[in-house]
């Protein structure tokens, strides 16, 4: 299937109580659209980052009490798993859609990658549009900051030092957001998204060598 578009009863199953029904309508609803998102932009993905890269599904399959308050596609180099590499991630909680390059905190290594960012920091505020936002917690949706509000240091800092430091940037779109209803126009703005922020993945893959 192609992609066609967010609808807001895929941000309604996050209001669904109990969590076998709102896996049930994660599992209907939004997942048959990941699946349609990776086999637009994975292989654009795969060229702009130089390597292979393999689609990874949230299964949520450690709860067994509360329902997620999020779902999410990921991209990572590794085909067994994504969390303990950078990858790229699209998902959706209640209210919006996030497009990330993911740094969380399972990451071996992040301290070093993070020192390399800090010692790239103007480089970064200048590859870094205006418009996009820094999180530094995946699992929380108002964690999230304006790039222009953020203190990047301050950020990349606590990335490097706490152990449960992350570090995400990219972009997110409201729910009532036109684009999201527009399949064509979201996967353009998910390609442009990988595209601008390509440089700081290929930045941090430098810290392990």
């Amino acid at each position: 299937m192609s992609f066609r578009g967010f609808t807001n009863k895929d941000f309604e199953s996050f209001q669904i109580e109990g969590l076998e029904q709102r896996m049930e309508a994660i599992q209907e609803l939004i997942q048959p659209k990941f699946e349609a998102i990776s086999e637009e932009v994975q292989s654009d993905l795969e060229i702009l980052a130089g390597n292979e890269m393999h689609l990874h599904i949230a299964r949520h399959a450690r709860r067994t009490k509360n329902p997620p308050a999020d779902t999410w596609m990921a991209f990572s180099c590794n085909k067994r798993g994504y969390k303990m590499h950078p990858h790229f991630q699209i998902g959706l909680f209640d209210d919006h859609v996030f497009v990330w390059l993911a740094y969380i905190y399972e990451l071996p290594g992040k301290e070093e990658m993070a020192s390399l960012f800090l010692e790239h920091l103007d480089e970064l505020h200048q590859k870094i549009p205006s418009s996009y936002m820094v999180s530094t917690d995946h699992t929380k949706k108002n964690a999230s900051e304006s790039v222009t509000e953020v203190d990047l240091e301050k950020v990349l800092t606590r990335f490097r030092d706490v152990k449960k430091g992350e570090f995400l940037i990219g972009r997110h779109f409201s729910s009532d957001d036109p684009l999201l209803k527009d399949g064509s126009k979201f996967i353009g703005a998910v390609k442009e998204t990988f595209e601008t922020v390509m440089p700081i993945y290929q930045l941090s893959l430098k810290a392990n060598k």
